[in-house]
């Protein structure tokens, strides 16, 4: 451990105001540590839609594999095929925003167009059912000047509308373990990183 710290080390200060160098060299190295079992805690949130229909011919989970399945078979790179697995984690705890919710879990570790991708689908997704439950299924259109709206409109149309088809043979999550690891293992964007670089 960094200067000599062991992880049972904890902080003294009540508030932050009081907080010391040796104080934050504690937290930063919890931090590292914490943070190598990021990919764990995310496929372990993953999981939990396994066996959730919400009226689909597919539950979530499967939905969530057959859009990664169908990106890799397309040859798209890794990060895209993880963003395709994890595009819809959102849906147990942000059922009213679940693009958010993936996208934040993302960011720090994809480039922006894959970023904004994740976070506007559910807007270019709503262009094949909207107008069957009352809503615009054109509100894509208020995306039309983005430089990622062909991307996000070739995700949903080729992977996430296609996903749902209970014959299709899925990659099991396994498979993509390892991509997910790999991911989460290389932040690219976040305030924090220079701090919990080794």
């Amino acid at each position: 451990m960094a200067d000599g710290h062991e992880m049972g080390d904890r902080a003294k200060f009540r508030e932050m105001l009081e907080g010391t160098k040796e104080d934050w060299d504690i937290i930063v190295e919890h931090s590292k540590s914490f943070n190598k079992g990021l990919a764990k805690r995310v496929l372990d949130h993953l999981r939990l839609l396994d066996g959730d229909f919400g009226g689909f011919p597919v539950d979530r989970l499967e939905h969530s594999l057959q859009t990664a399945t169908r990106a890799h078979r397309d040859g798209r790179d890794e990060e895209y095929v993880v963003c395709a697995l994890l595009h819809d984690i959102g849906d147990t705890l942000g059922s009213y925003n679940h693009p958010d919710v993936a996208a934040a879990i993302l960011k720090p570790f994809v480039s922006e167009a894959n970023h904004w991708m994740v976070a506007n689908h559910g807007a270019f997704q709503g262009y094949y059912f909207f107008h069957h439950i009352g809503l615009d299924r054109n509100l894509r259109e208020h995306f039309k000047d983005s430089p990622h709206y062909e991307h996000c409109a070739q995700f949903c149309h080729l992977y996430d509308q296609a996903a749902f088809d209970p014959d299709y043979e899925s990659e099991p999550l396994e498979f993509f373990v390892p991509m997910v690891e790999r991911v989460f293992s290389k932040p690219v964007n976040s305030m924090y990183l220079k701090a919990m670089q080794e």
